[in-house]
């Protein structure tokens, strides 16, 4: 009603106002110069001279008019679509936000090397899979990104990725591809930044934060090569670590459970169409639009519209680390007044970064964490693994083994290579270690890399009287087992029981462990011979080392590119501590020896390079084996071709030998594929004294500890003669004639042996 009356109003006002006009003009132009006295014309001319005003209100009432029915329009379409809506819900019982589907499926993708990677894939498939949506594991050498990636989005699919990180920050053999693909697309024009758009993903990174300069490379790279071509993250990318030490959870199969917890909430949300909810803290530092909400939880009215389209803020704007990358994405250019801020926020990481370092005291040279923020070494997982192969493990980092050739001997079927070396008797030698950990992670590891790996101790330590007197009774326990076992020497069986050798070279690095001298200063006292290996890293710990009747330093390379191909180093400088290692062993008065692994096309053609390393070490001995297969492994590419028959091995060190003035081959153990080159100080009147005199070393050593040090005594005071038997040349090849030699028909190669 009012609105007809305001619009006649306007119209009378628009038609008289015009009509007014013409009649003040043409009075005007009729009455004479006096003024006329007619209150009818004086009205009239007032109104005229007014009309400014006149149209000002009218204007007003025609906006007002306009405004209120309009108004009244939108109110009353919006009612008649909610009652057709609500008709609608009533008659088909579901609604509209029902029948929208969110997520089809997910497709877990895996990288892997060692299989750890593919078993987390199978886990996270279990659990998929018991929600009920479909789910499939895909090996990504067997995928093609080119032609099915960008579908992916289109077809509402999650795309999981596990991808494990290897040698120098590199992707796994089955991963090259994919990563090469991903790459040069995210910064190919032809497939533009929004080629991925709509694809929901997750990554999950799986490396070692010993690996300072490619932790987790791989795993990040995928996730910012996907967020450039605008796939969405439905998470934060996870990142397990197999350092005990700087895992957030303890081990890597801890950090994948925690971030699959995650997982799980995230695909639930996604399945439910659900919008991510916000503290408010946004990271770009804009007004976030999901701060209004009613005290129920509720949308407002006016969000209500935006709602529509929810899918997008399900996902996460992205990682912690790329925060900054946003604004780089929006803007090239960064202004000099944020520079500030940016200096200010990498301030603050780097504080927070010293503000988890540990201050590490020194013992025996190595670094030592605080004991009660210190991790055990052996995880769950990592113990269940060792004990499959045979270990057994005590405390929190060491573990003994029975050796092969301590089962032979006791057989009567023949003793190891040190036993034709050096007089050992395998039978009663002891195989073990105080540090399962290692520096290194050689191609031919016997263990398939299951132990950990570091560059300084930084775990619980147990006590060095705890470990040995631990591994004695356990070796003991596996000796006893053989009690009245077929072919087992009785006399031979009692004396295994009296460990009188003690080979530290079962795996990983014994001399990383801090109290490692205490520990060799036990086994002296209680008259066992010590044989220590060392992988050549840690020089200063060799020159604080006590006297031990042999030590050992693994020379598997005589190059540095060679080295870093087989020995896989941590340390960044591993050459110059390799070299170093090596002075330090030739400042050695005790027995030293170089052990070097043939590994045939690898290191076998290197003789010149290896005489150069030899002159700088001098070491009393050098023993020079072919290359144990120890059976398939996704960890190396080692292969049985690799191994060279001993008549190669024999070549090699004859070759060696005659460029080695002061060296001849003393010795050899064809089973074992080994020979000795000795130092011709060793060769008296003509006879070579490879042995030892364990008996006369005990007292030596007891004299240099009664003496605090003082009363020295060198490797050439406890040698004892070498048997006809054991020289090279001999007819039994290094075979003792008082056992039988027992040929296994069929057999394997083994994996075990010091």
């Amino acid at each position: 009603m009012l609105s007809n009356v305001t619009f006649r109003i306007v119209q009378t006002l628009v038609i008289v106002l015009p009509l007014l006009s013409c009649v003040v003009c043409t009075s005007e132009d009729k009455v004479p110069a006096e003024k006329s006295h007619s209150p009818v014309l004086s009205f009239i001319t007032s109104v005229w001279h007014s009309r400014l005003y006149l149209y000002s209100a009218g204007a007003l009432f025609f906006g007002f008019w306009f405004s209120v029915k309009i108004a009244l329009k939108k109110k009353s379409v919006a009612s008649d679509t909610n009652s057709l809506a609500n008709k609608t819900i009533k008659g088909s019982g579901c609604s509209d936000k029902e029948n929208v589907v969110h997520v089809s499926g997910v497709k877990i993708f895996y990288g892997s090397q060692t299989g750890t990677a593919k078993g987390f894939a199978k886990e996270l498939l279990d659990e998929v899979e018991a929600s009920g949506l479909p789910c499939e594991v895909i090996d990504l050498k067997d995928y093609d990104p080119d032609d099915q990636l960008a579908d992916e989005g289109t077809n509402r699919t999650v795309c999981v990725f596990f991808l494990a990180t290897y040698t120098d920050g590199h992707p796994t053999e089955n991963a090259e591809w994919f990563c090469k693909w991903l790459e040069e697309a995210s910064t190919d024009f032809r497939y533009g930044k929004t080629y991925l758009k709509g694809l929901k993903y997750a990554v999950f990174g799986l490396g070692n934060s010993v690996y300072t300069g490619h932790y987790n490379t791989v795993g990040k790279n995928v996730d910012k090569w996907l967020w450039m071509l605008s796939a969405s993250r439905i998470m934060t990318r996870g990142e397990g670590d197999c350092n005990v030490v700087k895992s957030k959870h303890g081990s890597i199969q801890a950090d994948f459970r925690a971030w699959k917890v995650k997982f799980s909430t995230c695909l639930k949300k996604l399945l439910k169409g659900d919008k991510k909810t916000c503290g408010g803290n946004c990271k770009n530092g804009g007004s976030c639009k999901n701060k209004t909400k009613h005290d129920n939880g509720h949308e407002e009215e006016g969000e209500a519209v935006q709602s529509i389209n929810t899918e997008e803020d399900i996902f996460e704007t992205s990682s912690d680390e790329e925060s900054d990358l946003q604004d780089e994405r929006k803007s090239p250019v960064v202004d000099m007044e944020d520079l500030g801020n940016i200096m200010n926020r990498v301030k603050k990481a780097k504080s927070k970064d010293e503000e988890h370092m540990v201050n590490l005291p020194k013992l025996n040279g190595v670094k030592r964490a605080e004991e009660e923020e210190r991790r055990e070494m052996i995880t769950p997982a990592l113990r269940d693994a060792l004990s499959k192969q045979g270990y057994k493990l005590i405390g929190s980092h060491s573990g003994v083994k029975l050796c092969r050739w301590t089962k032979s001997m006791l057989r009567g079927r023949g003793g190891c290579y040190k036993h034709t070396f050096y007089g050992i008797e395998s039978h009663r030698c002891m195989e073990t270690t105080p540090s399962l950990a290692c520096a290194n992670k050689c191609v031919f590891c016997w263990r398939h890399h299951t132990n950990p790996v570091g560059t300084e101790w930084r775990w619980k330590m147990d006590p060095a009287e705890k470990i040995l007197n631990d591994s004695l009774e356990k070796h003991q326990n596996m000796i006893r087992e053989f009690k009245g076992v077929p072919g087992v020497k009785p006399e031979r069986y009692e004396e295994g029981l009296a460990v009188k050798h003690c080979a530290l070279s079962l795996v990983g690095e014994p001399i990383m462990y801090p109290e490692i001298n205490a520990f060799l200063r036990l086994l002296h006292s209680h008259r066992i011979s010590s044989f220590l290996v060392t992988n050549a890293q840690f020089p200063q710990e060799i020159r604080t080392l006590v006297p031990v009747t042999q030590l050992y330093v693994s020379v598997d390379a005589s190059t540095r590119d060679s080295l870093k191909k087989i020995d896989r180093p941590l340390f960044k400088d591993f050459w110059p501590r390799f070299l170093d290692c090596l002075k330090a062993l030739g400042e050695k008065r005790q027995r030293t020896v170089y052990r070097l692994t043939l590994v045939k096309a690898w290191n076998v053609e290197e003789m010149l390079s290896y005489a150069d390393l030899i002159a700088m070490g001098q070491p009393d001995f050098i023993e020079v084996k072919g290359v144990t297969y120890c059976g398939e492994s996704t960890a190396s590419s080692l292969t049985m071709a690799n191994v060279p028959w001993h008549q190669e091995v024999v070549s090699f060190v004859q070759q060696l030998a005659d460029m080695l003035p002061q060296y001849e081959i003393a010795c050899e153990h064809e089973h074992s594929n080994c020979l000795l080159i000795a130092h011709s100080k060793f060769k008296i009147d003509g006879e070579w004294w490879t042995w030892i005199d364990y008996e006369r070393f005990q007292e030596l050593v007891q004299a240099y500890e009664d003496s605090g040090g003082t009363q020295g005594f060198s490797s050439l005071d406890y040698m004892a003669k070498t048997p006809g038997w054991a020289l090279f040349g001999a007819d039994e090849q290094g075979f003792d004639p008082s056992d039988t030699r027992f040929q296994r028909r069929n057999k394997t190669k083994n994996i075990s042996g010091c």
